[in-house]
């Protein structure tokens, strides 16, 4: 098998997987149905991956490398802050629909009795919370300070409210029970306050 083939293979057992978990999650998955599904061997999914944990992990990594790059670029754009926080609160919404956000909550909670899969999902996160930090690092510059917190502070702090957020919307507590959406985008109108004050 040439390596383009091999690569469509591949990119075929990847979409199938992120299907499946989107479908059963990640206790009912099998690498059975997935090779069903991707209409290939299942020796392929061995072949490829190794193992479920390992095709997860790398449904994950796809996933999480495809949007860190989309939030890379906006970071660098010539937006003001309160504008890109405004655009990260729109692409909570297109992740949640993309089941982004379905997988990386189905590979934390596995994560919570296999270490192995908690140490790679944690890699993972790392790349966001990395991202948040140089982005709270320039703002510190533009701003002169973030009051008492350390840009590595301020990262978490931004990036932890997302993710209980998801973690809720996944549990179907809605906007008017929680209202995650609301408060995240209020954010935004006191990050607004801080560019805009004389």
């Amino acid at each position: 098998m040439t390596d383009v083939k091999r690569s469509d293979t591949a990119r075929l057992i990847l979409k199938a997987a992120k299907e499946s978990l989107l479908e059963m999650g990640y206790a009912g998955l099998s690498t059975r149905a997935i090779a069903e599904q991707a209409g290939v061997p299942l020796s392929q999914i061995h072949y490829h991956f190794g193992s479920k944990q390992n095709l997860m992990l790398a449904v994950l990594e796809a996933e999480n490398q495809r949007l860190l790059k989309r939030q890379e670029e906006m970071y660098e754009s010539q937006m003001p802050l309160w504008k890109q926080w405004e655009q990260a609160c729109d692409y909570l919404d297109e992740d949640i629909e993309s089941g982004y956000v379905r997988v990386l909550h189905e590979m934390i909670a596995a994560g919570w009795s296999d270490e192995a899969i908690a140490r790679a999902v944690w890699n993972q996160l790392k790349g966001w919370y990395g991202l948040l930090a140089g982005v709270a690092s320039r703002a510190t510059e533009r701003l002169g300070g973030l009051g008492p917190f350390t840009p590595e502070e301020v990262a978490l702090l931004a990036g932890a409210p997302f993710l209980g957020a998801e973690a809720m919307i996944l549990l179907g507590v809605t906007e008017e029970t929680w209202p995650a959406r609301s408060a995240l985008r209020k954010v935004g109108v006191v990050i607004r306050s801080l560019e805009e004050r004389d």
